[in-house]
């Protein structure tokens, strides 16, 4: 099968590396969300789906095997590439409702009139053009007190504010992405490691590397032209306990949701993943449920590690992420 920018190669189920041995009882969660938004094809399984997330591991082992065939992803041309499988998290941070001494940093709703697709003004636009700055005014959701961190909550799209509002009252919210300003996503962890001002371009690194060299803050941050807006979503107790939506349209779940290139593969897809490397070694189904402006390609996924802040294993895991990838997905007989 050739999608746009894959080739799919039919296997027997034991080429896959670990079958049988996933607990796929922990998948079934992200299944069932995804059948909100159900795969082209798929939304016959999904009344079957909902049924068996009371069966026992064997029996939704014997089902997926009945009812799907396992593919090999690889490159249009048929070549296999070893793939990259990276981590993407919602972080949690401190804000405020109104700017104050400290928090300066705003998140902004998208501006009136602004279309998909539409070139906007550059991030350093934002930040030193009235014309940009008076088309953004009222349009700031909330205040951070550290730009780095809007820059992140901004690459990983999503994030859950604990805010304190006017009143100096507290509670959390979640900001989901709105929109992007039609500029190309560039690392600034790259424009770092170029300068050779950074040996490694983690999180870390750059904070270190921002506190040493306050004076040059703007111009990193400026490497990167895309600046992306957002929409604050109320966080109910329910809400709470799963991801933010992805591109599918529905909550993603921690460990079981992959973000892909849709031109590879399907939103709502069940694929099979193997990978290897210093952070993880897992052969598991996960879904395709959402995508990233980094994540383009035939063999490429972006997991899904959950929320929280700089020192719980989701940022983490999430920071440390990558490694070698294979992927299989299973398709409808």
């Amino acid at each position: 099968m050739q999608r746009g920018k894959s080739r799919w190669t039919p296997v027997r189920w034991a080429e896959l590396p670990g079958w049988g041995n996933d607990s796929l009882h922990e998948v079934w969660n992200a299944w069932v969300r995804g059948c909100e938004r159900p795969a082209p094809g798929q939304a016959a399984l999904c009344a079957e789906v909902r049924q068996l997330s009371i069966a026992t591991p064997a029996e939704q082992q014997a089902w997926v095997v009945q009812r799907f065939v396992p593919y090999r992803v690889s490159e249009p041309d048929g070549s296999v590439p070893e793939g990259l499988l990276t981590g993407y998290y919602e972080p949690i941070m401190n804000a405020t409702r109104v700017p104050t001494a400290t928090h300066r940093t705003p998140l902004y709703e998208p501006p009136p009139g602004l279309r998909a697709g539409q070139t906007w003004y550059s991030r350093r636009d934002i930040d030193t053009l009235p014309a940009a700055q008076a088309a953004l005014q009222g349009r700031a959701i909330a205040w951070l007190a550290d730009p780095i961190d809007a820059l992140i909550l901004q690459i990983q799209g999503s994030g859950r504010l604990n805010i304190t509002e006017a009143d100096g009252s507290q509670r959390q919210v979640r900001v989901a992405y709105a929109a992007h300003n039609g500029h190309t996503y560039q690392s600034v962890g790259r424009w770092l490691l170029d300068q050779r001002a950074i040996r490694e371009a983690s999180w870390d690194a750059i904070k270190a590397w921002a506190a040493r060299n306050p004076q040059r803050l703007n111009d990193m941050l400026w490497s990167n032209p895309r600046t992306v807006f957002f929409r604050e979503e109320v966080l109910s107790e329910f809400d709470a306990r799963f991801g933010p939506r992805g591109a599918q349209g529905v909550p993603l779940t921690p460990g079981r949701s992959i973000a892909v290139d849709p031109q590879s593969i399907p939103y709502g897809t069940p694929v099979w993943l193997a990978t290897q490397g210093p952070t993880l070694n897992q052969q598991k189904l996960v879904m395709a449920q959402d995508t990233g402006g980094a994540i383009l390609g035939a063999v490429r996924a972006d997991l899904f590690t959950g929320w929280g802040g700089w020192t719980d294993e989701s940022y983490i895991t999430a920071a440390a992420l990558k490694q070698p990838l294979q992927m299989w997905v299973l398709w409808p007989r």
